[in-house]
């Protein structure tokens, strides 16, 4: 039977299913994210069969999309193993016993943000960010009186910094992999908006900070957490930040991912075993699995025992089906339906990017994850910026914008419910105060119409023309 291509009707019949299917397991079955992605994979096949694809050119749409992101999968075992080495060798720890000691009355709520951004970029968590550093600074905003959903919105803004940012987060390889392009080309994309927001964002707190300044009486829970870090890793900047140095120099002089990444492993576990004292078969195994920290502090242990390859294993095998999926919608020509019927009208780049921003905040509200909504929104929106001239990466920046800035401003997604209850502050408290996290999506949106900070396919970049 000839293939056929499908019309706007069933491809917006069958997306609307995928999105009420991922909501309804989600929040009102509480079903594994997984076990739906399967139900979507069938519903999305039965739908390619009906337009008369065999299963070999079924299963062939999905096996090329994967195939396609396979360097991005390796990053993603990377990342596990970085992780794990960084908190054996002492790196995390250290950056975490000296951002704990630089706070200071005057400016505690621009110290919230800069160093949450600086603890989330080295780690790429903002969960294991606000969970640790964010349980210290709420507790010491409120001894200093200051409102904690103020307090709160500086912590997410900067643990969502890191997130977005870190070369080392699942959701920056993950959007990079998505979209097509080179995870340090989108790094570099995305500072262009990121920068002037986050100096946007610490100017805004700065000026809050003066108005509720108050005297710091917090200081014997931030010296305690400090002293639990300090007994439990030797913290010579020398040795310690080898590794994190290493990988910084690397990946500015543009050395692949991968082998930047499996360089700093290798020097974290030296420095594990020769300076920190670590047993070499305990730290081999950390790379697969790594074990809670030894200091005493249940939420530092767990942040210190963060990564390993298997700690990849959730988001890794829920991409894999989402890139199965997508190669599927967009091999059938479902994406393509959906492009013509929905964005045909799209003449801009800056209504393109505001459009593109929109939907990430759209699937985050219907999906609960950011996940899948990064994963369908570079399927979506991908021939859409190819018309327009730019870059994969102009793509990948604003499907971040959109996912993985907004995903902790929504009370019911799982980062929104993980936030409010680590810190103390509902969502919809903190939400008004998060500047940084929705500044972005207005300045990006701004530097777009104005021309500014585009990369065009070819080389043009920042003064192109933004309504070519």
């Amino acid at each position: 039977m000839e293939n056929r291509q499908p019309g706007f009707g069933q491809a917006l019949l069958c997306f609307v299913a995928i999105v009420a299917a991922i909501a309804l397991g989600l929040f009102a079955l509480a079903v594994d994210l997984h076990a739906v992605m399967f139900l979507c994979l069938f519903w999305t096949g039965l739908h390619c069969a009906w337009l008369g694809h065999g299963f070999g050119a079924i299963r062939e749409m999905m096996g090329g999309a994967i195939s396609r992101a396979l360097p991005a999968i390796y990053i993603f075992v990377l990342i596990g193993m970085v992780i794990a080495s960084f908190n054996q060798a002492g790196t995390i720890a250290a950056l975490m016993y000296w951002s704990l000691g630089w706070l200071s009355a005057n400016w505690f709520l621009p110290l919230c943000l800069a160093l949450c951004a600086l603890m989330s970029l080295a780690t790429g968590t903002a969960w294991g960010t606000a969970g640790t550093l964010g349980v210290v600074l709420i507790g010491a905003g409120g001894a200093m009186g200051l409102p904690l959903p103020l307090v709160a919105g500086a912590i997410i803004g900067g643990a969502t910094f890191g997130d977005k940012m870190s070369p080392i987060s699942d959701t920056t390889n993950l959007t990079a992999m998505s979209a097509g392009t080179n995870l340090y080309r989108h790094i570099h994309a995305m500072a262009l908006t990121t920068g002037p927001s986050f100096v946007l964002a610490l100017a805004i707190f700065g000026i809050a900070g003066l108005i509720y300044r108050q005297p710091l009486a917090a200081g014997d829970s931030i010296e305690t957490l400090r002293e639990a870090l300090r007994a439990a890793y030797g913290l010579r900047p020398a040795a310690v930040l080898l590794p994190i140095v290493l990988l910084a120099v690397m990946s500015m002089r543009r050395i692949p991912a991968e082998v930047a990444m499996s360089a700093s492993v290798l020097a974290a576990m030296l420095v594990a075993v020769l300076y920190q004292g670590q047993g070499a078969a305990d730290v081999l195994n950390a790379l697969w699995s790594n074990t809670p920290g030894a200091t005493g502090n249940a939420q530092l242990d767990e942040l210190l025992g963060r990564g390993g390859i298997t700690s990849m294993s959730w988001t890794l095998l829920l991409a894999l089906m989402a890139l199965a999926l997508g190669g599927m919608l967009h091999g059938a020509g479902f994406l393509a339906a959906l492009l013509a019927g929905l964005i045909r009208q799209v003449r801009r780049v800056h209504i393109l990017v505001a459009a593109t921003i929109g939907a990430g905040l759209l699937g985050n509200m219907a999906m609960g994850e950011a996940y899948i909504s990064i994963i369908l929104n570079c399927q979506l929106f991908r021939e859409k910026y190819r018309e327009q001239k730019l870059e994969p990466a102009i793509l990948s920046r604003s499907v971040e914008e959109g996912a993985t800035m907004t995903t902790g401003l929504i009370p019911w997604t799982t980062a929104g419910a993980f936030y409010a209850a680590t810190l103390g502050v509902a969502v919809i408290e903190y939400a008004p105060f998060a500047f940084f996290n929705y500044l972005n999506a207005f300045v990006s949106v701004a530097m777009a119409a104005a021309g500014v900070g585009l990369l065009r396919r070819g080389g043009d970049t920042a003064r192109a023309a933004a309504g070519v």
